[in-house]
């Protein structure tokens, strides 16, 4: 039977998101139904709420930094059972038939994923709603297991900003002996340098601010670089085989490029939009080096991904906020305000709504 639900819902660009009643579909036979714990907050549902990227689709519930304990299975259902920890992030479906779906690649998918939020069900047509919410249903391949190891609170942004970095990483061949550097420390570039230094290898942040680099260290970074001291740049030449820029805003990234080895990469994972001036292809060809993209990860990727944080004891550091909270929350990610990410105890749900 239809599910009633209330969550959380921006109802258009200019307005705070408030309380919001809906209905989750009937559950198919492959389906999960979740009740939800945690929700993350990304910097994604700030931007769908205020339509920063054009075509939000209202009203919108966000979130897909998803932790909950399963309430029920479809009768075709194997993999989980009621009561299992579980994760939901980006993705709900993919069309799982393309190229890219068949190499566990769905994040690719060549018809467009199906998101967790603010998309389009390939079933029923009916808009998909988010984790602001106090349960979901999603197909059980679009479903991840949770170690109950790990600090249930500090799981969820593994689901976005975890998958975003550890994606690059593993596609890279990021392992022992590895020199990583990451631009940024904010909810991407914590976890970049937590997994890398899990991974094995040598790990730096460039860094605007000086100010960042014992809590870098705190995190794993065995280097800090100010990216505005010339000489320390200078002195940057030739080191790192891959360097994962987390920066969400438009910026320079020429002063990077010469510290790529032979054959290294800068891949952008935070920045959608255009580079600030075109690249000067020089330090690119004589160095045979690379500039690129990441998004997110796939299904199987995620469940890699989970399974080593349960192994590494990995999770994110978060901010615990109750559901009223939330657009507080959102002007302070504005302001660059939180280590590192804001969780939502979806048992204040209740209370809030």
């Amino acid at each position: 039977m239809t599910q009633h639900v209330h969550g959380y819902a921006a109802h258009a660009a200019d307005k705070p998101l408030v309380p919001f009643r809906f209905e989750r579909r009937d559950p198919r036979p492959d389906d999960v139904v979740i009740d939800i714990l945690y929700s993350g907050v990304c910097h994604s549902d700030l931007h769908t709420a205020r339509n920063d990227w054009g075509g939000t689709t209202y009203p919108v519930v966000p979130g897909h930094e998803i932790v909950g304990r399963v309430r029920s299975v479809g009768k075709d259902v194997t993999r989980f059972k009621p009561g299992d920890l579980v994760g939901v992030g980006c993705m709900v479906d993919s069309c799982r038939q393309c190229e890219p779906c068949h190499h566990d690649l769905e994040q690719y998918c060549e018809n467009r994923p199906t998101f967790t939020y603010d998309s389009k069900d390939r079933h029923d047509g009916m808009p998909t709603y988010g984790g602001y919410s106090n349960s979901i249903t999603v197909s059980d391949a679009f479903v991840l297991r949770v170690p109950e190891n790990l600090d249930t609170k500090g799981v969820p942004p593994i689901l976005c900003a975890g998958i975003t970095t550890w994606s690059p990483l593993r596609h890279w061949n990021v392992g022992k002996g590895s020199k990583v550097a990451v631009v940024g420390l904010g909810g991407l570039g914590h976890m970049a340098i937590k997994l890398a230094k899990a991974l094995g290898a040598e790990v730096t942040l460039f860094s605007r601010s000086p100010g960042k680099s014992d809590d870098a260290r705190r995190l794993g970074a065995h280097h800090v670089i100010i990216s505005t001291d010339a000489e320390q740049m200078k002195g940057a030449g030739y080191q790192f085989d891959l360097i994962i820029d987390t920066v969400p805003y438009t910026h320079d990234i020429q002063p990077y490029i010469p510290t790529l080895k032979l054959d290294g990469t800068l891949v952008f994972v935070g920045l959608l939009g255009n580079l600030e001036s075109m690249i000067n292809t020089v330090p690119l060809i004589m160095g045979r080096r690379a500039v690129a993209g990441s998004v997110i990860g796939g299904i199987k990727e995620t469940q890699e991904l989970l399974d080593f944080c349960g192994e590494h004891n990995i999770t994110a550091d978060v901010e615990i906020i109750d559901m009223a909270s939330i657009n507080d929350a959102y002007e302070r990610m504005l302001r660059s305000d939180v280590k590192y990410r804001f969780v939502i105890d979806m048992a204040t749900l209740d209370k809030a709504a």
